[in-house]
């Protein structure tokens, strides 16, 4: 029951830290009090009890929640999550994160986000399918694909999209190919979604080395983190010249000052991105944070960089794949030390933008080429990067105030031209 009350008590941890930065910005962006009031939480929370009829004919009642930041800039935008520590909390503070990070980007969104708690590991194929199908008869009232557009996040991929897609499709008796991203090509999906997120990672971790006067090529990075964005961005920066050397995933970590060999380990992982425990010499993942690197990229879950290890981190540039890997007071401590911070909500953009190239495409029934998609990425990341960095100058702010300034502009502009506030 402990570790249950710590685990919740992290959450709510970080949907605090998620509303005093956002009244923080708001101080620089003129926001009185209502306009505060409204951005710190959800303008919906939907919490729903999902019944699934299990392979051994018994029922199981799972819950689940979709929350809408929100849309006074456009229709709310974010992933489903499927995990066992999936909480209210949770989903509430990454779908005011979803509406910074189209807010950085200029995507006419609001942000969503949504979840099961569950662990899909200990379910069959066919019990996934049926749980995917519940989530959506019984959200399907507040999404589609002009109020709210779902996409993959944690344990969920293009193959429950593909059946969230079916489902909704069904309901309203009609093909809503724009109602959820992230599905197969054959059903609609972009070029280039599956490493979208690995290559705004690499995009924004670039245009940070220039300015930290670092080269990619000879660069010694650390992944943390070896799932679809860990280990798509490992193999861009190791085809980049850059020399990767640590990466870990859940069971360990792997470190060798000299560089390891991406494409090997590659090979060697298994469906869920494991591959440190077919090694001897593997170390724990917090002695991989605070090794010898230029470059630290936490790609794993939130809260890894903390004040405890903070002064220990010896990279130059820390740039967050993942979601909250760095607690406010690490923030703090590693600003203080010079280190570059490139934060979640920017770093992590590439899977939302890529989506909302999805959502044009399946509105138009005109599709890009991969390359196409990829230009496009390019060019709004790079665009948004300039945008943080040149307001954390401006303002003499950290980099990740500045993305909430940025980010959170235009919906104060939306909010207040709609006379909500």
């Amino acid at each position: 029951m402990a570790t249950i009350v710590d685990h919740e008590k992290k959450k709510a941890s970080l949907f605090e830290s998620t509303q005093n930065i956002i009244k923080e910005a708001l101080g620089y962006l003129g926001g009185d009090t209502a306009t505060y009031e409204l951005m710190k939480e959800p303008l919906r929370l939907l919490t729903v009890r999902i019944p699934v009829r299990m392979d051994d004919g018994t029922v199981q009642v799972f819950t689940g929640y979709r929350a809408q930041h929100n849309d006074a800039v456009g229709p709310t935008k974010g992933g489903i999550r499927f995990h066992p520590d999936v909480t209210e909390e949770e989903v509430k503070a990454l779908s005011i994160w979803m509406s910074i990070k189209s807010g950085i980007t200029g995507l006419p969104y609001g942000g969503g986000k949504g979840g099961i708690q569950c662990d899909p590991r200990a379910l069959s194929m066919r019990e996934l399918e049926r749980l995917s199908r519940g989530y959506v008869r019984a959200i399907s009232q507040l999404v589609g694909p002009t109020k709210d557009i779902p996409a993959p996040d944690v344990f969920t991929n293009s193959q429950i999209m593909a059946w969230m897609m079916d489902e909704y499709s069904e309901i309203r008796e009609f093909e809503s190919p724009g109602f959820i991203t992230g599905k197969p090509l054959v059903l609609g999906g972009s070029a280039g979604r599956e490493s979208s997120t690995a290559k705004g990672v690499t995009i924004v971790l670039r245009e940070a080395a220039k300015r930290a006067g670092i080269s990619v090529e000879g660069a010694r990075v650390i992944v943390q983190g070896f799932g679809n964005a860990g280990s798509f961005l490992s193999k861009f920066l190791y085809e980049a010249g850059a020399k990767v050397v640590g990466i870990s995933d859940a069971y360990g970590a792997l470190y060798d000052p000299q560089g390891l060999d991406i494409p090997y380990l590659l090979d060697r992982r298994d469906s869920f991105g494991t591959v440190t425990n077919l090694f001897k010499n593997s170390i724990s993942n917090q002695e991989l944070l605070v090794q010898e690197c230029d470059i630290l990229v936490p790609a794993a879950i939130e809260n890894q960089i903390t004040e405890q290890n903070a002064p220990d981190i010896k990279a130059k540039i820390l740039v967050e794949a993942a979601n909250g890997p760095t607690t406010a007071k690490a923030t703090e401590i590693l600003t203080e030390r010079g280190v570059l911070i490139v934060p979640d909500v920017l770093a992590s953009a590439g899977g939302v933008v890529v989506s909302y190239f999805e959502w044009v495409q399946n509105n138009q029934g005109y599709y890009w080429s991969e390359e196409e998609v990829n230009e496009k990425l390019e060019k709004i990341l790079t665009q948004s990067f300039q945008q943080v960095y040149q307001t954390s100058i401006d303002k003499k702010v950290n980099m990740r105030l500045s993305a909430y300034i940025v980010g959170l502009k235009r919906m104060v502009e939306a909010v207040k031209i709609r006379g909500w506030v």
